[in-house]
Formats: C-alpha cells, structure tokens, sequence
C-alpha cells in the first residue's frame, strides 16, 4: 500500500520553520537518511542536474534509492532530537506581527515581568551554543574563503585636507602640517549591534551564517574597524552593559580612548558611549540623558542620549570646546510624538550644555541612530531649525513606512507642559532666566502675568524650533545616479537612519532656515567616508558580513575646528 514519504512531525517541521541557510550548511543527521539529506545548493551523489531550490524545508528534502523493505526504511534511527542536536541555528523570532509593528523586545519590559530564565541561565545557556557550533565555524575557516569586502573610499572636499590626510598616514604630527590655531580631527558614528537585540530579532538576520552572528566572531571583526578607522572620536549605539564592562572600555581605552558610557533605563541592556582620544582632547563635562519619565505617559521608552563637552589640547584659545552628542531615538515608525520629543529632550541638554561665556554656542556635533529616513519631518526639523507640525500624521513622522498605519494626528502640544521644555527645544527655566538678563521680561510689575505672556503661546503654538545651524555630513543621495546611500542592511530594508550633524562654519555651507548666527565660529568638513547602496551591500550578502558584524555601517567624517 501507500507509504507517506515523511513522518507527520517531519512534514510540519518543514512547514513551519522556514529560515535561510547558506550553501555550506549542511544538514548532519546521526542517521543512514543523513547522506542523502542536502539543502539548496548542494547535489546528492546520485542526483546529476541541480535540484529546484524553495524557501520550503520539506521542498528540500530527497531520498537516496533504498533497497529494502519499507519497515526496514522506517526502522532507521533518525528522530526530531537527532536533528535539533546536530545542527546549529536560532529559529527565527516572529516578533513582529507586520512589516511597522514595534518588535515585542524593543517594547518596555514592565517591573514585575519577569523571564522565566536568570540571566546566568541566559548567558549558560548563549555560551553553551557557541561552543556547540566552534568546530563548525572552525572547519568553515579552514576549508572558506572570505567573501569580497565593502569598497568605501574618502572623499575630500579641500586639497588641503588630503595633503594633511597623506601627512597623518606618514607619522607625521598635526602641528608640523598646519598652522597652530587649525585643529582638525574626526568623528565616528557606529550602532555596533547589541548581541541581546541581535539574538531577540533573529528574523532580521535570516539571511546570514550563524556563526557571524557570534559575539565571539563579531567583536573582534568590530574592534579592528575601529583600529583602521581610527576616528578621534567615537559615538557607538547599541553598546551591551555587559560587553563594554568586560571587553569593549578595555579594548578601546588600550587604543588610547577615554569612555563615557550611558545605559538605557528599565531593564534594556544596552546604551550609548562617547569615546575620545585623551591625546586630542580633555573632558569637560558629561552630562547623560534619560528619554523615560516615570510621571509622563508619552515618554514610556528606555532610549537614552549622552551629551559631553570636551577642550581640544592643541588649541591656542584657552577656552575653546566643541560639544558631542549621541543618541538612538525610539525605532516604533508608529510613534512620532516619542522621537520628536525624545529628540527636544536632547536638544535642550545640547542648548545647556553647549553656551560659552560670552552667550553664544561653541562648535557642536551629533551623532546616533535617529531611526528616521532622510527628507522625513523629523529629518527637516534637525536641519532647518524648525517644523510646523499642525495635522501631521503620527506614523509619518520619521518617514519609515511608505504607507504609515499610524494615522493618528499630533496633538499641540506634543508634550505636556511639566517636562519643563519649551517649544524651542530649551529648558524653560533656563529660557526665563536668559529672558531676564536681556531684559525681556519687567523688572517689577506683576512678574507672574509676565510669565504667563512669554509661555501662553508655546501652549497653541503648533510650531518647534532649535537654535542650532545644522548640516548633514552626508548627503542621502549619489549626485551621479540619484541611487539613495544606505547604513542599514538587514533582511527586511536597507535605508538611512544614521547620521552625523555638526554646526557648519559660515563659509562652509549656507546658513539653514529658522537657524540663528549664534555660534563661535564652526565646523569645517573636510572630508567623509564614502557610503555605499544597497544592491552594493547585497553582494557581500548583506549585513551582518563576514567582515562586518554591524547591521549597520561606520559613518567617518573629518572637521577643521573654526574659530571666530
């Protein structure tokens, strides 16, 4: 009689979990049926054209001519366990219920919520996989080759720049290439890819080989990013508390950096870091941002900023500073009332941090993960200075969803007035006192209805506003092709979402709309890291690679610090 070709929890195996596996893994079973079993790519012996490759596991399935009986055949050991044993993957995570849906793990995990594992379990039990799949990964590197690398190249925007660059590359010091009053010195901007966030959103990564995604793989691919680069700064997102602690500050401190880091509230396990080369600047102060408010429902999320102030050491003013930010605004494209208001938070900590004696504002930088598209409002608003967001979509905010499902309109304000941040991204106590010393408030009569004159506005205004003139260091777009740049890769999009703004010296771009001349001299870019586009990432296959272990690619620019 009739005979199914499968078992019943072979044929729903096959049905359910679907994953992508490169042509190298080979599906090893303690079994007879083992040397017939092949994934897409591979040939059986007795097979002499290519088999039809489908994304269906039991698609992927054939068997050997067996001679024998049928109960011999199905008396041949090979159960489920066999096959969980022998083989090293993660099953994807169905985190996400559609393509704009926050995934469950970037959500805020309430007290109380607890897992059922202890983190020691956890880390057991991360460990325990990776030694499980060491041999695998070991005979991977003995018998691959690596596949190609990026190709990014520097752009330069002054000849002289170059000539510096070439000079650095030689030994030689800044002082003896330059004048004494120029300083130049670069920044990087990196989300280097949190392991936690990694392995909670493993269906983003279906396209890579398991072991690339190994902390112990990727670390060291990280760190020699860094050392090539070799960026005078360095703001990284998605910094794990438990890797800076044992590896990360160590690491980077032998390269000569002095680390400030920043975790993120609630029980998230990753955060922010500022790093600077001690032999080109000093610490000024650092100050760290927390977006959550325990009193404010709006700001529900864990998401944080660090904002430092660091004096150049070869500078001829004595008081010269330039102002470092960094930041990872909230992912969920359906909340733009969250990103702009985290992103008012930072700004107003950049706007206390920032002022020199004299008023005005020293030099600033801002680095992040702003999870939001180039052109978007959220973008507009950073560059321009300001943003009229009367009838404004929520879900179109940060541009992330060509069709946005969050419809819901902004409500003016957007938040609520004990945040204590006006609609100029400034605290307001900090905004009434620079009101009093100009004398734009009354000395002596009735100062409470004065108070209520300079606020009332802000209170039906549907308008917001920075005092920072910035620039993108980037410019989204190749101007030959039109092909827009890209600095995340995963399986589910390519875009740009990080970026690096600085406060353009009057000479070095034009001035910005609804931005103010309030700086003490700038910024020059001298030169970039050349991004690259998506069908560019695709044949290193993607994001994680075998040389980059980020999701996301190093942003590098070079400034000239320019004084007034």
């Amino acid at each position: 009689g009739r005979h199914s070709m499968l078992p019943r929890h072979v044929q729903r195996l096959g049905r359910d979990w679907i994953t992508h596996w490169n042509g190298s893994q080979i599906l090893a079973l303690n079994s007879p049926v083992s040397s017939c079993m092949r994934w897409a790519g591979h040939y059986p012996p007795w097979a002499s054209f290519p088999l039809p490759i489908s994304a269906d596991f039991s698609a992927n399935w054939r068997f050997p001519p067996f001679f024998g009986t049928w109960r011999q055949f199905q008396n041949s050991i090979w159960h489920l366990d066999n096959y969980t044993q022998s083989c090293c993957f993660h099953l994807p995570n169905p985190s996400m219920k559609s393509e704009g849906e926050e995934p469950l793990t970037k959500k805020r995990k309430l007290y109380g919520q607890d897992d059922t594992s202890t983190p020691e379990q956890q880390t057991d039990l991360s460990n325990q996989k990776e030694v499980s799949c060491l041999s695998v990964a070991q005979n991977e590197e003995k018998h691959g080759s690596k596949k190609g690398t990026i190709k990014r190249h520097w752009e330069y925007f002054c000849q002289q720049s170059k000539t510096m660059k070439i000079a650095k590359n030689k030994g030689s010091d800044q002082s003896s290439t330059g004048s004494e009053a120029t300083f130049d010195f670069t920044v990087m901007s990196y989300n280097i890819l949190s392991q936690n966030l990694l392995e909670d959103n493993s269906h983003l990564y279906r396209h890579c080989r398991q072991r690339l995604l190994f902390w112990t793989y990727r670390f060291p691919n990280i760190l020699q990013e860094i050392k090539e680069l070799d960026a005078d700064v360095l703001c990284l997102q998605e910094v794990q508390e438990d890797h800076y602690r044992t590896e990360i500050k160590s690491s980077l401190e032998s390269l000569g950096y002095h680390c400030e880091y920043k975790m993120r509230t609630g029980r998230k396990p990753d955060g922010c870091a500022i790093c600077f080369k001690t032999s080109k600047f000093s610490l000024i102060s650092s100050n760290p941002v927390e977006f959550f408010r325990r009193d404010i429902p709006l700001l529900d999320r864990d998401n944080v900023g660090l904002v430092l102030l660091l004096q150049p050491r070869f500078q001829c003013k004595a008081n010269a500073a330039i102002c470092i930010a960094n930041t990872h605004l909230l992912y969920n494209p359906r909340r733009g009332d969250i990103k702009l208001t985290q992103l008012a938070m930072l700004l107003a900590e950049i706007a206390s941090v920032a002022p020199q004696k004299d008023g005005s504002f020293c030099p600033i930088i801002i680095c992040g993960d702003f999870n939001s598209v180039p052109g978007s409002p959220l973008y507009r608003f950073i560059k321009e200075g300001k943003l009229n967001y009367e009838g404004l979509a929520i879900g179109k905010v940060s541009g992330q969803e060509q069709f946005p499902r969050g419809q819901r309109i902004l409500s003016i304000p957007i938040w609520p007035k004990k945040l204590g941040i006006s609609q100029n991204c400034v605290y307001e106590i900090k905004q009434q006192q620079k009101e009093e010393n100009a004398g734009e408030k009354l000395e002596t009569a009735k100062p409470d209805n004065t108070q209520e004159i300079v606020i009332a506005p802000e209170k039906s205004s549907s308008k917001l506003r920075h005092h920072f003139k910035l620039s993108s260091v980037y410019s989204h777009y190749f101007p030959e092709t039109g092909i827009p740049e890209v600095t995340t890769c995963h399986s589910r999009s390519a875009v740009t979402v990080d970026y690096i703004f600085y406060s353009a010296a009057n000479d070095d771009t034009a001035d910005q709309p609804g931005a103010e001349d309030s700086f003490c001299g700038g910024l020059k870019l001298l030169g970039r890291l050349a991004l690259v586009t998506e069908k560019d990432l695709w044949t290193v296959n993607g994001l994680p690679n075998e040389n980059n272990s980020s999701d996301h690619l190093p942003l590098l620019a070079e400034f000239r610090l320019i004084e007034r």
